[in-house]
């Protein structure tokens, strides 16, 4: 596994959560990585990107505001600070790297994936 998850659990409603994800190769620090989520029976979506350097990042309208998206490149890591948590970010969040050094929504631009880490909000 090339990107490796972490972080999920359980939250309130109104709660935080930080997640991670780590290239222990280093294999993607030149390239964009994003994060996105399934729900169940909901088809993958976008959540939040950054580019290889940190200095552009994007959010889906539905996280714009409570969700921070940042990069460590000394320890490869890109982190996804979620505050603010509601009961329909509920999903499994994948992080993933882009074919690509600058940010993009679309989820065909990512080739490396991650595997998932489960966030629960309670309400």
């Amino acid at each position: 596994v090339q990107l490796q998850a972490s972080g999920g659990g359980l939250a309130q409603a109104g709660g935080s959560l930080s997640l991670s994800c780590a290239d222990y190769r280093r294999t993607f620090s030149n390239n964009a990585v994003g994060w996105f989520r399934q729900a169940p029976g909901e088809e993958r979506e976008f959540v939040a990107a950054i580019s290889w350097n940190g200095g552009s990042t994007t959010y889906a309208d539905s996280v714009k505001g409570r969700f921070t998206i940042s990069r460590d490149r000394p320890k490869n890591t890109v982190l996804l600070q979620m505050n603010s948590l509601k009961p329909e970010d509920t999903a499994i969040y994948y992080c993933a790297a882009a074919r690509r050094s600058m940010v993009s929504m679309l989820l065909s631009e990512y080739q490396y994936w991650g595997q998932g880490t489960l966030v629960t909000v309670s309400s």
